[in-house]
C-alpha cells in the first residue's frame, strides 16, 4: 500500500474515531436520563460497544502507522444480542408513552448516528486498496447496521403509542 492511500485511510480513521468517541458518550447521556432500568442496561451496552469500536479503530491506526498494513487479527468484542421488536427500552415504556420524549428523541438521533457510521464505514470500504483493509471497514459497516436495525424497530414499535398519547395522527 502506497503513502498516499495509507494516509487516506488513516485519515479515515481517525474521522471514525471521532464519530465513535461522540456515540459513546451520546449512549451514556441517554443511559443516565432514562427512567427504563432495561433502557439503561441497553443503553450503556450501546456505549460499550462504541468504545469497542473505539479500540478497534486505535489499534488499526496504530498497525498503519508501524508496519504500513491493518492488523488483520486485531478483534472486535462481542457484540450485543439486540434482537427482537423490543431490543432498547422494556414494554412498561408503553405505560408513559406520553412521556417518553427523551426516549423517542434518543432513539431518532441514535438512528441517525448509526445510519451515518454505516454510510460512512461502506465507504471507506469501498475506497479500501486492499482485501484487509476492506474486510475491517465491512465488519464494522454490518455492525452499525445492526445499531440501526436495532434502533429502528425500537422507534417503530413505540411510535403509535408515543404518538396515540401525544394525540398526533400524522394522515
Amino acid at each position: 500500500m502506497d503513502a498516499t492511500a495509507r494516509r487516506r485511510i488513516i485519515d479515515g480513521i481517525e474521522q471514525a474515531m471521532r464519530t465513535e468517541t461522540d456515540g459513546h458518550h451520546f449512549y451514556l447521556m441517554a443511559a443516565r436520563s432514562t427512567r427504563d432500568a432495561r433502557g439503561q442496561d441497553m443503553l450503556e451496552l450501546l456505549a460499550s460497544e462504541e468504545l469497542d469500536h473505539l479500540r478497534f479503530l486505535q489499534l488499526q491506526k496504530k498497525s498503519l502507522l508501524e508496519t504500513g498494513l491493518v492488523d488483520t487479527h486485531a478483534e472486535l468484542g462481542p457484540q450485543a444480542d439486540l434482537s427482537g421488536p423490543n431490543p432498547i427500552f422494556s414494554d412498561r415504556l408503553r405505560e408513559r408513552a406520553s412521556e417518553a420524549h427523551f426516549e423517542m428523541s434518543a432513539l431518532s438521533i441514535g438512528i441517525q448516528l448509526e445510519i451515518n457510521s454505516e454510510k460512512f464505514y461502506q465507504a471507506q470500504a469501498e475506497a479500501a486498496p486492499d482485501e484487509d483493509v476492506r474486510t475491517f471497514f465491512d465488519r464494522l459497516a454490518r455492525w452499525e447496521a445492526g445499531h440501526y436495525q436495532a434502533l429502528l424497530r425500537q422507534h417503530d414499535s413505540l411510535k403509535e403509542d408515543y404518538w396515540a398519547a401525544g394525540g398526533f395522527a400524522p394522515f
